[in-house]
């Protein structure tokens, strides 16, 4: 069976703006699973961002606010002493994974969200805690924030959030988001960057339809 295979960052301001075109066209495609690996744009990052890189993503910010038409705070990355390390938020998605498999997208547009529209400051275990906590709540599942905390905090988190780092950069994967087709034991590209619904589509029929 054919699969799709999301490479992104919940801390990329592109795959913000990609996920509605990718919801979707998931919400077109109801028995493809989806396969989601995080690329780690930023992980690791320790250094404190400073005001020509903050200008820099801001502009960026604006270029997708403007493309997608969703919504950005206007008070972004203002927190004092900010490290813009994505491996806190990636890890919350790989925690959420091995949790609940079902809610590891969910999770991951809501780290967005938080990130994006609220100006939460995602690279602290807490804050992602509450998120995750949020939409177990919503999908019915009993799981709360202390119980992902720990899941978030352990050397398997860790490890498997690496392994997805390690992938990425094995596949060659260096932009977000990336979207991969998996048939017949082969990986095709559907798109490498922010995409229109309609433009995926296309691609996805061309590849189903190409000779294996």
């Amino acid at each position: 069976m054919a699969k799709l295979i999301y490479i992104a960052d919940p801390m990329c301001s592109w795959c913000y703006g990609f996920g509605p075109e990718l919801n979707t066209l998931l919400s077109g495609l109801p028995d493809t699973p989806l396969e989601l690996i995080v690329g780690g744009l930023r992980a690791y990052n320790k250094e404190v961002m400073d005001e020509k890189l903050k200008a820099t993503l801001l502009e960026h910010w604006k270029k997708v606010e403007q493309v997608s038409g969703l919504p950005f705070a206007k008070d972004g990355l203002s927190h004092e002493g900010f490290i813009y390390d994505t491996e806190p938020a990636c890890r919350a998605v790989v925690a959420a994974g091995m949790l609940a498999p079902d809610t590891a997208l969910d999770v991951f547009h809501a780290i967005q969200h938080g990130f994006y529209a609220e100006n939460l400051d995602t690279t602290k275990g807490e804050v992602l805690a509450d998120i995750a906590a949020a939409v177990f709540e919503k999908a019915d599942i009993q799981i709360d924030a202390a119980e992902f905390l720990r899941t978030w905090a352990s050397e398997e988190a860790r490890n498997a959030t690496e392994a997805d780092f390690t992938q990425t950069k094995l596949w060659g994967v260096s932009g977000f988001p990336t979207l991969v087709l998996e048939k017949s034991g082969e990986l095709y590209l559907v798109t490498s960057g922010y995409t229109k619904t309609e433009t995926l589509v296309e691609r996805l029929q061309e590849l189903i339809d190409q000779p294996a």
